[in-house]
């Protein structure tokens, strides 16, 4: 929304200039003008899978706080000292009980802070060169409130730290440095250090909104999490977790567990997903670095010289693909990069991936409008359980086994040089054998149940492709339509082909160039299926040599 605000300035400013200062321009080049305007404002459309309008409050994005007005907390070793009488203390708990602004500082070693005010008070924390260290518990615990802001105090350095356990002192399951049963909010422009030996770095059981500041977090378990939401506007977080980096899920509703992230900076390490969402994801921008497990080269791709696997219902199986991991754990470790399990939006970004599983992996229809992506990993780089369409975008894929794999997939513009171990795109192709799993132990990525074969197809409307395979450079398991762009094909397969359909394949004005003459010859593209795959019922052809070629999936 930002962008096509500040583009339609930009527009209204160089219209004003024409006007005062530029009046020799011909109608055509007004007209030419006002066109490429118009294609670059659509270029930019951004596609909303979560109402943001409402995710933000002016609180939680302002990050400040009225000095002259905060009750002061000093923290000195194993006690604390507080003039007001919203404020109690035991030994090194603190306790506070209402509504209000508290600036902490100093350092607590073995202690606690716990909101337990009103369910409609909104209390702020703000953190002020704050180090505290709970051995058995949440630094921080909010139990009770509408709201709890932790805000970092410009310019001041601040450290929550959990010492490798959690005993029960309530009913509630405390498992983290940070420990909210409310709305929790992180904001404000200093830094923060979370150092979970047990548990998770960030936990709020309602909605998680993170608005600013610079976060290092490492955690034995998930860095943040958010059971209701997560919404980032923006910050810079360095996260290294055991489980998930960013970790949105609620078991009790599957309509929640929703992801939002506006901005910010995000170098992820983790040992199991990057940034996972059960409910609906939609990123925006930012700049993105992740990392999951031992990375893609834990994952050997390499084949045999008969080449990748082919077959399917009707084919001949080729060599299976050997996947090799070096984790010791079970297969059921999601290990994606950003994964989401409902609708998944990316509208722009600069992302590079890393991961043993899919780089990006949607369980519901994902859309990518832009952005730019360096992607490498031990299965799908980019894989789409149901429809998936690309806008534009660019796309770097140097590792994987799959590149782009969906239902359908349909690809508007935008720039893809794709280097994969099987198929360079592939719509529909089947249970990968090399899937690490998800939500609910699943041990493969698989596709919409209600698939027909009218919702399997693969349709390309432009862009520039550079695709070397080892399986099929494009194979789609329905029809095939090139209505436009370029594509620069090279099938290294033994038994497959730069173009493979099951279905019809159509060229109404692409630039198609294969290294096994597919494209001059679609009619000898897979098929595999007696007498099936063409619509005249063709039993799938073969090469001009008379080899034939089974069906890949």
């Amino acid at each position: 929304m930002k962008r096509t605000k500040y583009r339609g300035i930009a527009v209204l400013l160089c219209a004003l200039l024409a006007l005062s200062g530029c009046g020799a321009q011909t109608s055509e080049e007004t007209s030419s003008a006002t066109d490429t305007a118009a294609s670059e404002e659509a270029a930019v459309t951004t596609v909303s899978t979560i109402d943001t309008a409402s995710l933000f409050s002016d609180r939680d994005l302002e990050g400040t706080y009225d000095e002259s007005a905060a009750i002061a907390i000093e923290l000195n070793g194993d006690s604390a000292s507080c003039d007001s009488d919203a404020v109690v203390i035991e030994g090194s708990r603190v306790t506070i009980g209402a509504e209000g602004v508290y600036l902490l500082s100093g350092t607590l070693t073995d202690g606690q802070i716990v909101v337990n005010a009103g369910e409609t008070d909104k209390v702020q924390l703000v953190l002020a060169g704050a180090n505290i260290t709970s051995s058995t518990s949440a630094a921080i615990y909010a139990l009770e409130a509408d709201k709890v802001f932790v805000t970092l105090a410009e310019g001041t350095e601040n450290t929550l730290t959990n010492g490798g356990e959690y005993v029960a002192i309530d009913d509630n399951n405390i498992d983290a440095v940070i420990f909210a049963k409310t709305d929790l909010t992180l904001n404000g422009s200093g830094s923060l250090t979370i150092n979970a030996q047990a548990g998770h770095g960030v936990v709020s059981k309602d909605d998680l909104v993170i608005t600013g500041g610079s976060y290092t977090v490492t955690a034995a378990s998930h860095g943040l999490s958010g059971k209701d939401s997560i919404a980032i506007a923006d910050g810079t977080f360095h996260i290294t977790s055991g489980k998930d980096g960013i970790h949105a899920e609620n078991a009790d509703d599957l309509s929640l567990g929703t992801l939002y992230i506006a901005d910010g900076s995000y170098t992820i390490a983790a040992q199991g997903d990057a940034i996972s969402a059960q409910g609906a994801l939609q990123i925006d921008g930012g700049t993105f670095d992740l990392y999951t497990g031992e990375g893609s080269a834990s994952v050997d791709l390499a084949t045999s010289d008969a080449g990748q696997m082919g077959g399917g219902p009707w084919g001949e199986m080729g060599a299976q693909v050997e996947t090799t991991v070096t984790e010791t754990e079970e297969d059921s470790v999601s290990q994606k990069g950003i994964k989401g399990e409902s609708t998944y939006t990316i509208n722009g970004g600069t992302f590079t991936i890393d991961s043993v599983d899919d780089c990006l992996h949607a369980g519901g229809v994902m859309t990518i409008v832009a952005g730019t992506f360096t992607l490498s990993s031990g299965d799908d780089a980019v894989h789409c359980d149901d429809a998936l369409t690309i806008q534009s975008g660019t796309f770097t894929i140097s590792y994987c086994y799959e590149g782009i794999e969906g239902l359908s997939i349909t690809i508007e513009d935008g720039t893809f040089n794709i280097t994969s171990s099987d198929d360079g795109l592939n719509a529909a192709g089947g249970a990968d054998s090399s899937g690490f799993g998800g939500f609910g132990g699943r041990p493969q990525d698989t596709f919409a149940s209600s698939a027909s074969d009218e919702s399997i197809f693969m349709t390309i409307n432009g862009g520039t492709f550079t695709v070397v395979s080892s399986g099929d450079c494009l194979d789609s398991n329905g029809d095939l339509t090139i209505n436009g762009g370029t594509l620069e094909l090279t099938c290294n397969g033994n038994g497959d082909t730069a173009l493979d359909c099951d279905g019809t394949y159509t060229n109404n004005g692409g630039e198609v160039t294969t290294n096994d003459g597919s494209e001059e010859n679609p009619g000898q593209m897979g098929g595999g299926q007696p007498g099936g795959g063409r619509p005249d019922g063709a039993n799938g052809g073969g090469r001009p040599n008379g080899q034939t070629l089974p069906s890949n999936t």
